[in-house]
């Protein structure tokens, strides 16, 4: 089985707290009437999904933002989406939220005649190839990515990581929840948080701390160790702190997130000896640009002795477009044959 994909294609991103919509009228054709939703204010993903065309065509419900939605629209002939959670036998039941992707009851229900589901960073990662230049933001400015295994990762609600292998010509998506991985303390600093941090399900993973929530786990253990009452119960206002320089113990929190996650960086791009960079994305990063210090997070990315010298040839680069994962889909639907995916479990058609 290969996927065709007639167009109209619906293209779909759908995050524990945001799902983004978009349409490509023909292959090759440019994103249009883009649509943005909280994904808590729909109760399953089919009402999320009707809820999004419904704005495409000039009927947006409260909450849900719309640009260039045109009444005359005709309906989407084919879907990919992807979703943030393990895809397992044609459904992905979101890790963050209530939502449940199931490829046959989308297809069916919408009327679709093709429907493919991906994992959300095996999503990202098809993206890379399909990003423009001006998307991209060297975090290591001395280094230009090389050729070979490239991998992504990106805190948001949760941790996303996966890698893009080239061969041949074409690209082939590697999933992972690598999110979930044991994580421990290495500094001095570490071992006097570690045991402050909240544990969830017992455990400390990588995105117990690199995620949204995460910031927040940092923040309270910091708290913790100065005395000192949190002030902020949300990432927003925590990260808005720290930006501003309202707050010296925000910044600091921010400050030992980036050093984490620079860590965490470097062991993924040591597991898939990521020749071809490692690519960081979600929704905190953007917001918090301005206080990453490439020689810091570049020495603790690269600290991985005997193989420092390896990790010294690997560039890390920050993703700044948020319809990135869309713009993949939009590549894929235009030429699968470039991509080779395992279809079987992932595409449904009639």
């Amino acid at each position: 089985m290969t996927a065709q994909f007639p167009h109209p294609v619906l293209v779909g991103d759908v995050g524990g707290t945001n799902a983004r919509f978009a349409r490509v009228e023909t292959p090759g054709a440019p994103l249009e009437a883009s649509v943005q939703l909280h994904t808590h204010d729909h109760a399953c993903a089919r009402d999320g999904v009707v809820a999004a065309i419904a704005a495409m065509r000039g009927r947006p419900a409260a909450g849900v933002s719309a640009g260039g939605a045109s009444a005359g629209l005709p309906a989407p002939r084919s879907m990919i989406v992807c979703g943030a959670g393990p895809l397992v036998e044609g459904r992905i039941q979101l890790t963050n939220a209530g939502w449940v992707l199931d490829q046959q009851a989308l297809l069916d229900e919408l009327g679709l005649e093709e429907c493919l589901l991906l994992n959300d960073f095996e999503a990202q990662a098809l993206s890379l190839p399909a990003l423009p230049p001006e998307a991209l933001h060297r975090i290591t400015p001395d280094l230009a990515p090389g050729e070979g295994t490239r991998v992504i990762l990106g805190p948001g609600t949760g941790l996303g990581v996966a890698g893009l292998i080239a061969s041949g010509g074409q690209f082939t998506p590697v999933a992972s929840e690598g999110g979930h991985v044991d994580f421990g303390p290495v500094t001095d600093e570490d071992y006097r948080l570690w045991p402050l941090i909240e544990r969830v399900d017992g455990r400390v993973t990588a995105e117990c701390l690199l995620s949204g929530p995460g910031l927040l786990r940092i923040y309270r253990a910091q708290c913790a160790v100065a005395g000192r009452d949190p002030r902020y119960n949300e990432t927003p206002p925590l990260v808005e702190a720290a930006v501003g320089g309202s707050d010296p113990l925000a910044r600091d929190t921010v400050r030992l997130f980036l050093a984490i996650l620079a860590r965490f960086a470097g062991d993924v791009a040591l597991t898939f000896g990521a020749r071809g960079g490692v690519y960081l994305s979600g929704g905190i990063l953007p917001r918090i640009q301005s206080l990453i210090d490439p020689a810091a997070f570049g020495a603790i990315f690269a600290d991985k002795a005997p193989v420092d010298g390896f990790m010294r040839r690997i560039a890390a680069v920050l993703v700044m477009e948020p319809k990135g994962v869309l713009l993949g889909m939009a590549a894929l639907a235009a030429t699968p044959e470039r991509y080779r995916l395992d279809w079987k479990g992932r595409l449904a058609r009639r």
